[in-house]
């Protein structure tokens, strides 16, 4: 109870922290909104000024110059639309009569039944409007009684209201009263971005000594990273954006639609606004190209090329580019846009990815962040080994071969088995032996794990490695001038590993056979009975490593000139942890990989025979032993 107590009071503060986080965004957001603005532009026009420095210029004259040219390129943009959007509003008269034929050809031709409908529908709803508007006649008036025209019901006279005539400055100040928003906040951006230029070392150092003083490596590589993914997210948002705006305006100059030029570069600039800037940037020259045209052809080429140009963009360069130079999922990038823009609107929607950005280094730099990095990365959440085990909880054979497959494309099939189905099998035990893995998953992991091995032992080689069972030891056909057997050490996961080390063993050209689970005393009976000089004992650890010394025991006592080798698979205290747990008298050698083993077993073997599919280290420590 007192677990769960804290635990429900830990999850009510981070519900409250929550809380004030997104209140102070939202109602913050008149003086956050400019600063994220001008942080975003800040590094984006940095390059550009260290450029100018390195050159002999000043830095503030450096920065105002930069802000002074940038300021003209947008003001002459918005002059160069305003000006032809005053263009096509004078030519619009010209096409009166071809957009009145457009909208009669929308219109339902008479006599049809959805023109029939409309009609009833709408003199029903002028009977209603006359029944809920009748007009009473006076109370004074008798019934039965016959008004006079003194009597009549006398109307609502109409009044007319006569404006006041303005002068010119209150017709600017009217036209100027929707602009003075955002002119107020294009001015605070201006300032915070200049500031920042100038002063941009000085407020990095006061973040990094606000935030982790004593840090300074992490944080400093946390400020890279989100620089570096910042400035290329820009660059690439704007060699995207622009790329849209000239394909889009030469395919409306060949489509036809007058201004084409103007569409192009008013969809690029629009484009950076996600999502909603490119239906926008879209609809003016649709909407144009039916008001000039009298057919429908270009209106349609229009909308095509829309949709072609954008759905190639959107679909499959951006989320590449996006997503593999600022290292977020392209799911959270949108979800992303939605949450900016429900906190911002659509300047949220601007800032939604740099944003996110931020919030990703964050993330992979601070431990209590981490959250953020798994819910905001493109990277696997998973490794190989548990997202192999998951499929395998979920009874899904099909996807884990894939997995197993996918990796085998880049690896080895040793690296395979020590990154993959070891791992995978140490994780089943575990839950095994904690009694919280079923026995039919457990049965249906084991078997799958299984087929899979001599599938790709198959696969590679035609056959595999024989079963020590209840009869002699079959071994290859190869000739080694000795035998090496793999025995497990206690259960099925063991046994499972032995089958892989012998495949590898015999892969590499050794006779290699390995037993199946039995009793202690049949296995070493069997062992006796052939005269094997190496025996590998194979065990996963925890829970198998007492099974393991006592199994290396015997085989000491029945057999003192045995090689033996003991496969600690997948120890996580390495092999002098696991020497320690096995006792010094136990084995010769002690492995915790199939590459350690393999290694160990070419080192006792003959040096004319050599292990070409085995990696180069070094043999592990050999254990001093009563024997050797």
């Amino acid at each position: 109870m007192p677990l769960l107590k804290k635990s429900s009071n830990r999850s009510l503060l981070i519900f409250i922290g929550i809380f004030f986080v997104l209140a102070a965004l939202y109602l913050g957001r008149g003086v956050l909104i400019p600063l994220a603005l001008a942080i975003v532009f800040t590094f984006l026009l940095t390059p550009t000024v260290t450029w100018l420095e390195k050159r002999g210029a000043r830095r503030a004259p450096a920065v105002l110059f930069i802000l002074v040219i940038c300021l003209t390129v947008f003001g002459g943009a918005v002059w160069l639309v305003y000006s032809q959007f005053m263009q096509i509003t004078g030519e619009l008269p010209n096409y009166k009569a071809n957009l009145h034929s457009k909208i009669q050809s929308l219109r339902s031709p008479k006599g049809s039944g959805l023109s029939n409908a409309t009609a009833t529908v709408k003199e029903l709803s002028k009977e209603l409007t006359a029944t809920g508007t009748e007009i009473t006649p006076p109370s004074n008036i008798k019934p039965g009684t016959r008004p006079t025209s003194e009597m009549a019901v006398t109307r609502p006279i109409p009044v007319q209201v006569t404006e006041t005539p303005t002068n010119i400055f209150q017709d600017l100040r009217t036209l100027l009263s929707p602009l003075v928003g955002p002119l107020e906040t294009a001015g605070i951006v201006i300032i915070f971005t200049f500031f920042m230029l100038v002063n941009r070392e000085d407020l990095r150092n006061r973040m990094i000594r606000l935030t982790a003083p004593e840090q300074l490596n992490t944080m400093t590589t946390a400020l890279d990273d989100a620089s570096a993914r910042l400035s290329r997210y820009l660059r690439l948002q704007f060699l995207v954006n622009a790329s849209y705006g000239v394909l889009f305006g030469t395919g409306l100059y060949f489509i036809g639609v007058p201004h084409a030029m103007l569409w192009g570069l008013l969809g690029g600039l629009l484009r950076f606004v996600p999502y909603v800037g490119t239906m926008i940037s879209a609809t003016f020259p649709v909407t144009l190209a039916l008001v000039v045209y009298p057919g429908w052809t270009q209106a349609m080429l229009t909308v095509g090329l829309f949709l072609f140009v954008e759905l190639t963009l959107a679909n499959f360069i951006e989320p590449w580019l996006y997503g593999e130079h600022t290292g977020i999922s392209s799911l959270a990038i949108l979800v992303a846009a939605v949450f900016w823009a429900l906190l911002w609107g659509p300047v949220g929607l601007f800032l939604s990815t740099p944003l996110t950005v931020c919030l990703l280094v964050l993330g992979r730099y601070v431990p209590a962040l981490k959250f953020l990095d798994i819910a905001l990365g493109d990277e696997p959440v998973l490794e190989p080994a548990a997202l192999f085990y998951q499929r395998l909880l979920a009874l899904d054979q099909d996807e884990a071969r894939n997995i197993a497959q996918e990796y085998l494309k880049d690896h080895s099939l040793i690296e395979m088995y020590d990154a993959v189905l070891i791992p995978a099998l140490s994780m089943a035990e575990h839950e095994r032996h904690m009694n919280t893995l079923e026995d039919d998953k457990r049965t249906f992991i084991f078997q799958t794990a299984t087929e899979l091995v001599e599938e790709l032992g198959e696969r590679a080689e035609g056959d595999t490695p024989v079963v020590v069972s209840n009869q002699e030891l079959a071994v290859s056909s190869a000739s080694s001038g000795f035998d090496v057997v793999c025995v497990p050490a206690r259960d099925e996961a063991d046994a499972v590993v032995a089958l892989m080390l012998a495949q590898l063993l015999h892969r590499s050209g050794y006779r290699a056979g390995y037993m199946t689970i039995g009793a202690v005393v049949d296995m070493l009976e069997k062992v006796a009975r052939q005269q094997a000089r190496v025996v590998c004992v194979s065990a996963l650890p925890p829970f198998a490593l007492g099974q393991a010394r006592s199994l290396c025991k015997a085989l000491r006592l029945r057999a003192p000139g045995l090689k033996i080798i003991a496969g600690v698979w997948n120890y996580e205290g390495g092999i002098v942890k696991a020497q320690e747990r096995l006792g010094t008298t136990s084995a010769d050698f002690v492995c915790t990989s199939l590459v350690e083993a393999l290694v160990n077993i070419r080192a006792l073997s003959s040096p004319t025979l050599v292990a070409a599919n085995t990696v180069e280290i070094e043999p592990t420590q050999k254990i001093p032993s009563q024997n050797s």
